[in-house]
């Protein structure tokens, strides 16, 4: 009996898998009216048949073509805590008063979270989700534009509509989320449109900043967005791999990696300005632009 139970779990988590492309273990645990340990079971053997990923915290769908793209849910369930953490790095580079724009993703929603007190902003993105993070009719000096477009998995506003509104925009600094760097394919992304309208952000932008975890370092898109040399700041985090940390420096304006300390791997006393509750590490003393 307990052998068929175990089946229908494991059938209900793989399908939530296929239908959302990711679940947390708390959820099912909720849903399914059983303790954490028995999901993890579960999902150790989904995982060891190959029909699912054990992520922290949960389960998501595997890794596969260079033109799937996961969507906003499946992506909102991993590297939460880098997530957030490289967002308030990101966010402290912002001066009030500044225009910026933020593309589409999970990563740069944490963005807008951690730019809410930022007085003065002129937000510009193709993300509804930043949108809503960032739209409070109370906020008299805060303004948010919205570029229309058809919507991708990944909850962006892509194609004709949103190029030809960036085309008449210019901002002072790019946060660009993306789906894999590469040091040959550079900024990728699995949809072909969607990096079309990537290509117009940063034309509209002075400076173009890059937040990405570690996880990305690696993964290649279907279609290339831009050149590793093209971005200005990287924004990562601390389990990037010394390889990749050598190339970023290398190929990227600056490197910033969130939840380091000053001096954890050569430079030290070189935090940027952060904010007290926020521990950062520069990895590249190159001036922003």
């Amino acid at each position: 009996m307990s052998a068929a139970l175990a089946r229908q779990r494991q059938a209900l988590i793989l399908e939530a898998v296929r239908r959302d492309g990711a679940v947390r273990v708390s959820d099912l645990v909720e849903q399914l009216g059983v303790s954490d340990m028995t999901i993890r079971r579960d999902i150790g053997e989904l995982s060891r048949r190959g029909l699912v990923a054990r992520v922290h915290g949960g389960a998501a769908a595997p890794e596969g073509r260079s033109s799937e793209e996961p969507g906003y849910v499946a992506k909102s369930a991993l590297q939460t805590e880098e997530k957030r953490a490289i967002g308030a790095v990101a966010a402290a580079l912002v001066r009030p008063g500044s225009s910026v724009a933020l593309s589409a993703g999970t990563t740069t929603v944490e963005v807008a979270r951690a730019l809410l007190d930022v007085p003065g902003l002129t937000v510009v993105t193709n993300s509804p989700r930043v949108a809503e993070v960032l739209h409070e009719p109370a906020r008299h000096d805060r303004t948010v534009i919205l570029t229309g477009g058809i919507r991708t998995p990944s909850d962006a506003l892509v194609g004709p509509v949103a190029v030809r509104s960036l085309q008449t925009l210019h901002v002072d600094r790019l946060f660009l989320g993306v789906h894999g760097l590469h040091p040959d394919a550079g900024l990728t992304t699995p949809n072909l449109v969607e990096g079309e309208t990537d290509r117009a952000l940063m034309a509209a932008a002075s400076s173009v900043v890059v937040v990405a975890d570690h996880t990305k370092w690696g993964v290649v898109g279907l279609s290339t967005i831009a050149a590793l040399d093209e971005v200005d700041v990287l924004v990562s985090d601390t389990a990037l791999p010394p390889e990749a940390r050598e190339i970023a420096r290398e190929r990227t304006g600056r490197l910033l990696l969130a939840g380091a300390r000053p001096g954890d791997t050569g430079h030290p006393g070189d935090a940027p300005d952060a904010g007290p509750d926020t521990d950062t590490h520069t990895e590249d003393e190159e001036s922003l632009p």
